[in-house]
């Protein structure tokens, strides 16, 4: 099998890199990590003015399909903030796969210039992973949808334009069966967003939606047909959208701390970091089968758990054996004097978890590998 990239792609890349360096500066990153707000508005509308990020919507065809892969790997790999970037253009995929006429001629173009992010309304505080189990709820009234409820983990909420919100449309029916998806300007009355901070400096966010009122217009998919448009969401956002190559910035960081502090002549030192580097080359190419599928018009469900689950274990496994490695120095934050690798190893120390819990916890994906790929029989009810 060729992977070479064409060279349509590679000057794409390049454009990309470029564009990176220019606007992802020492400032911007230290807003990033002070503030918690893992996002670069100059950045994305400057990826958007060359059409770098129209030609990344999933099934858009607006260029090659790995250049889907190619966009938010490079920004991965420089430390860029690609989070809230990936869900917009995630969610303007899924708009794309099952919106109205309407819905894809306000969203698409609005993510495609980079003016605009959407954030994800699924978990909830007493229905985390188990989204079947949520209970904010939209009833109807007259022409009009009702919705009450509260979701928790909402990132980026407090500058996303829109979010889409899956609630309970039919307690009568089966759990999976009862949910819809809408699409919400977050600008509607009765939306309120409330800040959370985590361990790994992000801010999230905590939304509660009061007596919120939509119309059809915002229903995203059929009613009660919401279970499938979620599934095409997280066939996005498991292991193509991002977040599978955060080793590589932690090998950078570490191995040039190896490099200076004289440490890189150890063997033990010199094979960890040959087995990461490794690591992040497979975690790579499960990216480009992921994104080759999901770009290509496909949904790579099974293919996109597999990715998830080897990416983010492996990288809680790099910042465990390079803190440790680190010793002492590894427990030191970031700006902090004497921190090992100026602090980004104790940062991988604390992020790594959590990408192991978004986009489905590693249980689930292993789940969903063990029972549609391996044929194992069903362990939950």
């Amino acid at each position: 099998m060729d992977f070479t990239l064409a060279p349509a792609v590679l000057a794409y890349r390049e454009r990309v890199r470029s564009i990176i360096a220019a606007h992802h500066t020492p400032q911007t990153e230290h807003h990033q990590h002070t503030s918690g707000t893992f996002n670069n508005p100059a950045l994305n509308r400057a990826l958007a003015a060359d059409g770098l990020i129209e030609r990344a919507v999933p099934g858009l065809g607006a260029g090659d399909p790995i250049e889907l892969w190619v966009l938010f790997n490079e920004m991965e790999k420089a430390g860029a903030p690609l989070d809230a970037l990936a869900m917009a253009v995630m969610i303007a995929g899924v708009v794309q796969h099952v919106g109205t006429d309407a819905q894809k001629a306000a969203v698409i173009p609005a993510v495609t210039s980079g003016g605009a992010l959407i954030c994800l309304g699924y978990s909830e505080p007493d229905a985390g992973s188990d989204l079947s189990a949520l209970t904010t709820r939209a009833e109807r009234d007259g022409s009009e949808w009702v919705i009450n409820g509260a979701k928790m983990w909402t990132t980026m909420a407090h500058e996303a334009r829109w979010v889409i919100l899956l609630a309970r449309t039919d307690a009568s029916l089966p759990r999976h069966q009862g949910l819809t998806m809408f699409l919400i300007p977050m600008d509607t009355p009765g939306v309120r967003v409330d800040p959370v901070h985590t361990m790994a400096t992000e801010r999230t966010n905590a939304t509660f939606y009061d007596d919120v009122r939509v119309g059809d217009d915002c229903v995203l998919g059929e009613v009660n047909g919401g279970w499938r448009v979620m599934g095409v969401a997280l066939s996005f956002e498991r292991g193509v959208m991002g977040g599978t190559n955060p080793g590589v910035p932690l090998l950078r960081h570490t191995a040039a701390w190896a490099q200076e502090s004289g440490r890189i002549t150890e063997p033990a030192v010199r094979e960890k970091l040959a087995r990461v580097a490794i690591d992040n080359h497979v975690a790579a190419l499960l990216t480009q089968r992921s994104a080759w599928i999901a770009a290509s018009g496909g949904l790579p469900g099974l293919e996109g758990s597999m990715t998830k689950l080897f990416a983010s274990e492996s990288y809680q496994k790099a910042s465990r054996w390079f803190q440790e490695m680190a010793g002492a120095e590894g427990l030191l934050q970031l700006l902090q004097p004497g921190a090992a690798a100026h602090g980004w190893i104790e940062y991988d120390a604390r992020h790594s978890p959590v990408t192991t819990i978004y986009g489905g916890t590693s249980e689930i994906n292993r789940n969903n590998i063990a029972e549609r790929h391996l044929g194992l029989p069903r362990m939950r009810r």
